[in-house]
Formats: structure tokens, C-alpha cells, sequence
């Protein structure tokens, strides 16, 4: 075999990517079942919605199939003006890409240089970390306080080499967030040089007053910050792959430089386009995951799990001690989680709330393993 495809010379590969340990997804349904021979396999390890596609979305993936011969609109121009008119700002303030997570990896590409640094909380969602240290950026994690973001300690972290904070609220793995006070005091200080992401790919799930809207209450009154949103989750469209962020101008014209063209599928646009105004099946799924998220709580605290908290999403986030032990065992048992050691938390599990039956179906594994499950490590 000759050395280029034997492997070649090291430098052929950038620095930047040594060490680097890629993004790693929950296992899919069918693997788990492939291979440990089991009938029945529950997921709930990837904050997906429970649901599928609103009834007026699949209509209009139906009538969008008849077209896939045909590229998608490369600037998702519909999709992106609805967008606007639904927030109330200017086209060329929004980008639409394949997922929030594809808005993330975007936004770094656009802006991060080598030694560039990136702040966030941490543990939080690894693409913060993940995405600047392909380009040579130095990710800075501060560490929550009380299983939250510490948004003080973050504006403390911040230096003249910082080009972007990563504020995730409701914040991913943990389900807790920071609430318009805090968010409020951090935007009076942040320097102007910063881009801050705030990423409410949780959006829709969060009933409460307290609660900001990125967009209305930070970026319209002049903030430099890119609010991050997404249809993966509460609409159900996880697997067609459509996010956007809203942002200044500038931001939004270098996203667009540098996004793949046709990355978001002419399915996943008009899915997303049918979904964006069925505010009663909003408000109904919102009140069904809210049952859901208190029958998990409950299935964990009668097990000796103290999941963290107030959480306001879709799912919860507890320390375990063995995390990767409880989560094979619970595998063996047909019930995906998500342990999470790449999220800078390797004592803890994050697991979804899924529909009543599914939580009910974690409660008997639960039951059925032979040691005890504690807080402490096993």
C-alpha cells in the first residue's frame, strides 16, 4: 500500500483537528435492537420532541416530494422572509441552516482565527467547544454554579481576544436557565466587541414570565448578540434538519459566505413554513411535555435520582456517579439515554421526557435493575 493511503505524512492534517474528539449521537433505535436481540427499545437520549410533524407539515411534505428532482431554494427566500415578518426584523437579518447546530458551526467559521477565544458555560452543548477548535479557536469553559451558567463568571472570562459568548437558555444538558434579570444585567456589560449566541433551541417548551425573548427583548433594542432557534424540537422536524438565528446584519452576511448552498432541503422548508404558525398544536404539545417532564421527575426521585433543576425544557439532567454503568444497563434493558462525558459532565446522564408510556417504560427498567441506584458512585 503506498504511504498517502497508508496514512501519509501527519501534516497533511491541520494541527487544529489533533486530539479533536468529533460529536458523538445517541444510538439510533435500530441499533440497540440489532445489537442485544431486544423487541422493544425506547429513546430518549437526543431532546428530540416525542411527536412527529404537525398534520399541516406532513400535508406539505407530501406536496413538496413531487419536486425533489429539483434543488431547494440554495437562500430558503420564503422561509426566511415568514421568519422575519414572525419576529419582527429585516430578511437580511435572518439565516436559516441545516439545524441551530449548523448555525453554530457558521458562526465560528465566520468569525473564530486561530488563538480566537470562545466563552461558555460548561458543561454545555459541545459544538460550543467542538466547532471553534476546528479553526484553531481556544474555547473557554467556565463552570456553572448550581447546575447553572454563571453569567458573571463569564463576563469575567472575557478578554480582548474573545470574539464570541455561547449562552445556551435553556441550557443543554443541564434544562436550567438563566432568566431575564440575569440575561438582562449580562447584556448591560458585555463588551461590544463580543458576539454573544444565545441559543433558544428550546424555545417553545419555556412557560414562564420571566423567561426573555432573544430577539424582542435584546437584539431589537440594539444588543450584538445572534439568537439561535430551531424546528427540531417541538415541531418535530429533528430529522430534516432546520434551524435559523436572527442577528445583526453583518453576522448574518458572513453566514452566509461561508453556509453550504443547499444544505436545507426543499422538504424541510416547507414542513418548517406549514408549522411555523399552528400556535394551538404549540401550546398542546407544550402542555403535554410539561405533564411529561413531571412524570419523569417524579420516575427519577423514586429511584434516588435528584435530576437538576428548575428544569424548563424537554429533559433533565442528573448525576449519577457511574454514569456510563447505569447507562448500559439501562440499554440492556431497551431504554436509550444519553451519558455525558462529551458534554464535560462524565458522572451524569441526560434524558428526555417522552411521551407518558415511554417515561412509564423507563420506570420499570429502572425497577428491574439488580443493584441499587444512588447518587453515588457504584
Amino acid at each position: 500500500m503506498s504511504q498517502s493511503r497508508a496514512g501519509g505524512d501527519r501534516s497533511f492534517v491541520r494541527p487544529a483537528l489533533d486530539g479533536l474528539v468529533p460529536y458523538e449521537p445517541g444510538k439510533p433505535v435500530e441499533e440497540v435492537q440489532r445489537e442485544l436481540g431486544l423487541e422493544r427499545v425506547v429513546k430518549l437520549a437526543s431532546n428530540e420532541g416525542p411527536y412527529g410533524p404537525f398534520p399541516a407539515a406532513q400535508e406539505a411534505m407530501a406536496r413538496a416530494a413531487l419536486d425533489l428532482n429539483r434543488y431547494p431554494d440554495g437562500g430558503a427566500w420564503r422561509l426566511r422572509s415568514v421568519l422575519a415578518e414572525k419576529h419582527g426584523v429585516r430578511f437580511e437579518e435572518v439565516t436559516v441552516c441545516a439545524g441551530a447546530d449548523a448555525v453554530v458551526g457558521n458562526v465560528c467559521l465566520a468569525t473564530v482565527d486561530p488563538g480566537d477565544e470562545v466563552v461558555t458555560g460548561w458543561p454545555s452543548f459541545a459544538s460550543y467547544v467542538i466547532d471553534p477548535l476546528k479553526l484553531g479557536g481556544v474555547p473557554v469553559r467556565v463552570p456553572l454554579e448550581d447546575e447553572r451558567i454563571d453569567l458573571d463568571a463569564v463576563l469575567a472570562a472575557i478578554t480582548e481576544r474573545t470574539k464570541l459568548v455561547f449562552i445556551a437558555a435553556p441550557n443543554n444538558p443541564t434544562g436550567t436557565t438563566n432568566d431575564r434579570a440575569e440575561l438582562d444585567a449580562y447584556f448591560e456589560r458585555v463588551p461590544p466587541h463580543v458576539l454573544t449566541v444565545l441559543d433558544q433551541a428550546y424555545f417553545e417548551y419555556v412557560d414562564g414570565t420571566s423567561y426573555p425573548d432573544g430577539v424582542a427583548e435584546y437584539l431589537a433594542r440594539g444588543h450584538r448578540v445572534l439568537v439561535l432557534r430551531t424546528f427540531s424540537k417541538i415541531f418535530g422536524l429533528a430529522g430534516l434538519r432546520v434551524g435559523y438565528g436572527i442577528g445583526p446584519a453583518d453576522v448574518i452576511t458572513a453566514i452566509g459566505k461561508v453556509r453550504r448552498a443547499f444544505d436545507v432541503t426543499s422538504i424541510g422548508q416547507e414542513a418548517a413554513l406549514a408549522s411555523i404558525h399552528e400556535e394551538a398544536e404549540i401550546a398542546r404539545r407544550r402542555a403535554a411535555n410539561k405533564e411529561a417532564m413531571a412524570l419523569l421527575h417524579n420516575v427519577l426521585r423514586e429511584h434516588a435520582l435528584e435530576p437538576a433543576g428548575p428544569a424548563v425544557a424537554n429533559f433533565l439532567f442528573v448525576r449519577v456517579g457511574d454514569a456510563e454503568g447505569l447507562n448500559e444497563a439501562l440499554l440492556r434493558r431497551g431504554v436509550i439515554v444519553r451519558p455525558m462525558g462529551s458534554f464535560g459532565a462524565p458522572d451524569a446522564l441526560r434524558i428526555t421526557a417522552g411521551t407518558p408510556e415511554e417515561v412509564a417504560f423507563l420506570g420499570d427498567a429502572l425497577a428491574a435493575l439488580d443493584a441499587p441506584v444512588g447518587a453515588a458512585p457504584r
